[in-house]
């Protein structure tokens, strides 16, 4: 749905029964694994903005374990997935491993960080998260990431006979991060049509406009495998733009030091130590 202020289309569909089926997997998870939920959301088109009807529910979450996991000679796996089930697919990562990725500025868990569809937040740990993510932020490593992902994207899904639909926005999307990020603007938002109505001119990009908006609206409403002949203006802007990204932004993030997420690290672990018998009430958001 556009509201008058946007000039993109965006819808973040969710169900009210899979909302609940995904929050008693994360709670089931909680049990099995004795681990704590920090955050979950979704990674997905949907937190994109650009879901289609079957389009599948991809959670991502956020843990922590107890004390004593951190503390064995023998690292443990870091990483929790659960099979695909009809429409759900949802894993997470260990707090260690993602403030790993933190330091290393990946752009995938700031990603997560800002989706528009949260399921579950420590809202206190999130803010927190967010901040240490923001600076620790490389522009050159994020813009060099989403350049890179675009390109191969490219290769990859819009040079045949057949463009399917979504794959356009996989090479629109990250196109418009690495505009965002070379106009000194940070972080880009996680949400395509915030991302893409702040680089784009409503004056002088009024045609490529309706042009993503009229994919957007084929998408929504198509299956996920739904296609079309190539989009020639889409191409043509592409092409220009890739052709034009040749110097990367050189700035990288005021600190790198990892004393801070070190820091971070041990207050959950401990937190969740100090809380096994009185859980800390949890926050469901949209």
């Amino acid at each position: 749905m556009r509201t008058n202020n946007e000039l993109l289309r965006a819808e973040h569909p969710v169900d009210p029964h899979m909302r609940d089926q995904i929050l008693e997997h994360l709670r089931s998870i909680e049990r099995t694994h004795d681990v704590r939920v920090l955050f979950a959301c979704e990674s997905g088109s949907r937190g994109w903005g650009f879901a289609s009807p079957d389009s599948d529910y991809d959670v991502r979450f956020v843990y922590v374990h107890r004390l004593s996991w951190y503390l064995s000679v023998h690292p443990g796996r870091d990483v929790i997935e659960l099979p695909i089930s009809g429409d759900l697919d949802i894993n997470g990562w260990d707090l260690r491993k993602a403030l790993g990725l933190i330091q290393q500025s990946n752009p995938t868990l700031v990603e997560w960080l800002r989706s528009p569809i949260q399921y579950l937040a420590h809202e206190d740990t999130c803010a927190r998260l967010e901040a240490l993510a923001a600076g620790h932020f490389s522009a050159t490593k994020g813009w060099h990431h989403y350049l890179s992902m675009a390109r191969k994207n490219y290769r990859g899904y819009l040079k045949g006979d057949e463009v399917r639909f979504k794959k356009y926005l996989y090479v629109l999307r990250p196109l418009m991060a690495a505009r965002w990020i070379a106009s000194n603007a940070g972080i880009p938002p996680m949400r395509f049509a915030t991302l893409a109505q702040q680089v784009l001119s409503p004056v002088t990009d009024a045609d490529l406009i309706k042009d993503i908006n009229a994919l957007l609206e084929v998408k929504m409403r198509s299956s996920e495998a739904a296609s079309s002949p190539p989009w020639r203006g889409l191409n043509a802007f592409i092409d220009q733009e890739l052709g034009a990204a040749v110097q990367a932004p050189e700035r990288d993030p005021e600190t790198s030091s990892v004393e801070e997420l070190d820091a971070f690290l041990m207050a959950a672990v401990l937190d969740f130590e100090a809380c096994q018998k009185h859980e800390k009430p949890r926050t469901t958001m949209d």
